[in-house]
């Protein structure tokens, strides 16, 4: 894939978690059934897209080193406790989705290491989106449409947080334009490295592997099984997963 397609996949990530903050800093509320439904739906995406795609292909890259499976799987494990480090360590407190209650957030200082936690998980993001595609386009494209299912609710966070510590809506911006140009910046680091540095894609899918099983399953499943509004949030995790297997038979027939 050419360097410009790839920064065009990266862009349309970073502008996806941008109109997710913008919209939460100019509307005093969103539809919450829908970012409930959409969490849901991109959990089960994400989760089917990691197990069934990722995770295999990692150890596909890894075929022939000595201690092959440890090498993925320690690097899946790293990429998992990173996160966990970030959003759990480094920025307690730490919620998916629309911040409503201000009372659950630290003082200022708080919002700023959320934005910086948020900012690694999202390089992690383009990270895989362009590791993905170093090995083929249908990897590729699955992993995008995987981390696009979820970046919108992704910059609906972002923002929140920082008006939630009572900061003006320019700065819940700011923070989102920061986000979005994370995941950018992980493209375009894969794109250069990968251009001095053979197979480093071995190495970056793996360890992005394990952000996007912490993001689906420590994240958006609990954020959606705290909801006590029946069975349907569970069904759409579901929906999910049979997105997964459409799309995938769709990029095998072509």
């Amino acid at each position: 894939m050419s360097f410009t397609t790839l920064l065009i996949y990266g862009l349309i990530a970073a502008l996806a978690n941008i109109i997710g903050g913008w919209w939460i800093s100019t509307h005093k509320s969103l539809n919450r059934a829908l970012l409930k439904y959409s969490i849901a739906i991109g959990a089960g995406f994400m989760l089917a897209a990691v197990f069934l795609k990722v995770i295999p292909e990692s150890f596909n890259l890894w075929r022939g080193a000595d201690r092959a499976s440890i090498g993925a799987m320690m690097l899946l494990l790293g990429g998992y406790l990173l996160i966990q480090f970030f959003e759990h360590t480094v920025a307690p407190h730490f919620h998916f989705g629309e911040e409503i209650h201000t009372s659950a957030m630290l003082p200022e200082h708080a919002a700023i290491t959320a934005v910086g936690g948020l900012a690694i998980h999202t390089f992690f993001d383009g990270v895989s989106i362009a590791s993905g595609f170093a090995i083929n386009f249908q990897l590729g494209f699955l992993i995008f449409i995987a981390i696009m299912l979820h970046k919108i609710p992704e910059g609906f966070t972002v923002a929140s947080i920082m008006l939630a510590s009572g900061r003006e809506r320019r700065a819940a911006r700011w923070a989102t334009l920061i986000v979005g140009g994370a995941t950018l910046l992980g493209v375009l680091a894969i794109a250069i490295l990968g251009a001095r540095f053979e197979k480093i894609e071995r190495y970056a899918l793996p360890l992005s592997a394990g952000v996007t099983l912490y993001v689906a399953a420590s994240d958006l499943i609990p954020e959606i099984n705290n909801k006590d509004e029946g069975p349907l949030t569970s069904i759409v995790v579901f929906g999910g997963v049979a997105l997964y297997y459409i799309t995938d038979l769709i990029l095998e027939s072509l």
